[in-house]
């Protein structure tokens, strides 16, 4: 079996899973899931500003108007 489909059958059985709860835990499971994602995607901010402030601090940050960004890409 390639790769997509093994994937593609996991999530299957996943949704199979998930239908044969009860509407009400179907409702929690998407409440605890939309809260693992936001704290997924809040975690990965704060390293991307980490990230950003290291630059920062390092000098590898340059400042300028777009026309200097677009010379600067013609270089």
């Amino acid at each position: 079996m390639t790769e997509p489909n093994v994937k593609t059958s996991t999530f299957q059985q996943a949704i199979d899973v998930i239908e044969t709860l009860s509407l009400e835990d179907q409702e929690i499971l998407i409440d605890i899931i939309q809260k693992r994602i936001r704290e997924q995607k809040r975690k990965q901010l704060l390293q991307d500003i980490a990230e950003v402030e290291a630059e920062y601090a390092e000098g590898n940050v340059k400042f300028g108007t777009v026309d200097d960004f677009l010379a600067e890409l013609d270089k």
